[in-house]
């Protein structure tokens, strides 16, 4: 655990699609709101940061540089961080190892991101698979879905620890005290779905967790649970179905009122509406998504991050330090392991 009076957040300025003048913006941005609860430290090409902020009145804020010059870009395979060992991702991630940083925030490659805190960190203590943790938006304060991306294939265990870690992260994040876990599936019998859900559903039902049971996909949008398991692939899909569909509506909503007089004055009366449901539609919100299981904190956000995402992704890596969510799952991820008998 650091020694430091307040956390330190390592920033990857070099990563996301949108360039490190945003990623700046950001993280001037969550300095500013977080009145020195925290200080940042950004990676990247040491000059072209400084010149990023050179737009800025600075004063005291704790904001620092670390000079990463080598580049990794969003094509890249996941070992990058390896050939790169002066890029951003590497450079952070090894600071962190290293305790000089309590958390890394970054909207870069995310497969390279995922391996290299994977392999840089390691995992919790009686974490087998890491998971990435999205909250995915309803009307009902939203939920957790993981995993959306670490894991193509997992086995039942999997998904219990995933479970066990979206409660945690469920109850500290959203406030759900005690949060109901969904399976999803194809259907709401036990029975259905292929062999990882059938024997899922099974450890599942005998775990301490508030299951109740199978959710279907409309069912996340439903607000049919608080937190919804499933492994890497089938989450990065509807995930990523979900987002173009969220651009789709609010595209046509534009078009459409832009084409007639009539649309606009209704919109000009509705417009307090359409600003709650943009909110709450909107990923930069939610800032960005833990990759829960790993022996220290991070925080990968949308590659097309604005400024107010990569600000609200750095205060959800505040938050996750100052939760002590780590210690939180390896506390309950022990407890069911005893339960087990120390065994899977």
């Amino acid at each position: 655990m650091s020694e430091r009076l307040i956390p330190c957040i390592a920033v990857d300025a070099a990563g996301g699609d949108l360039g490190p003048s945003v990623i700046v913006d950001g993280a001037v941005q969550a300095l500013r709101e977080l009145n020195g609860s925290a200080e940042v430290t950004l990676f990247g090409d040491e000059s072209v940061v400084k010149r990023e902020l050179e737009q800025f009145e600075l004063g005291n804020l704790p904001l620092h540089i670390v000079d990463a010059p080598e580049q990794i870009e969003m094509d890249e395979p996941a070992v990058a961080f390896r050939k790169k060992k002066n890029s951003s991702i590497a450079v952070a991630t090894r600071m962190q190892k290293e305790n000089k940083a309590d958390a890394f925030v970054s909207a870069g490659n995310t497969g390279v991101v995922v391996a290299a805190s994977l392999l840089s960190l390691g995992r919790l203590k009686g974490v087998d698979r890491p998971a990435i943790a999205t909250v995915v938006p309803n009307e009902f304060g939203g939920c957790v879905m993981l995993d959306v991306g670490a894991n193509s294939e997992c086995k039942p265990i999997h998904l219990v620890h995933f479970g066990i870690m979206g409660s945690i992260y469920a109850k500290h994040f959203l406030g759900r005290q005690e949060p109901r876990v969904g399976l999803l599936n194809i259907g709401e019998e036990g029975t259905k779905g292929n062999e990882l859900a059938v024997e899922s559903y099974k450890l599942l039902s005998k775990s301490p967790l508030r299951f109740v049971g199978n959710v279907e996909g409309r069912d996340v949008f439903g607000g049919g649970a608080d937190v919804v398991v499933c492994d890497g692939f089938t989450g990065n899909v509807l995930l990523k179905f979900m987002e173009s569909v969220i651009d789709l509506l609010a595209g046509s909503v534009r078009e459409q009122v832009s084409q007639a007089l009539r649309a606009r004055i209704g919109a000009f009366f509705m417009r307090p509406a359409f600003q709650k449901l943009g909110r709450m539609l909107d990923y930069a919100e939610y800032g960005g998504a833990p990759l829960l299981g790993v022996n220290g904190v991070c925080i990968i956000g949308h590659g097309s991050s604005s400024a107010k995402a990569v600000k609200n992704a750095i205060k959800v890596a505040v938050k996750f330090v100052d939760k002590r969510v780590n210690d939180r799952i390896k506390e309950e991820l022990g407890h069911y392991a005893g339960e087990q008998g120390g065994t899977d």
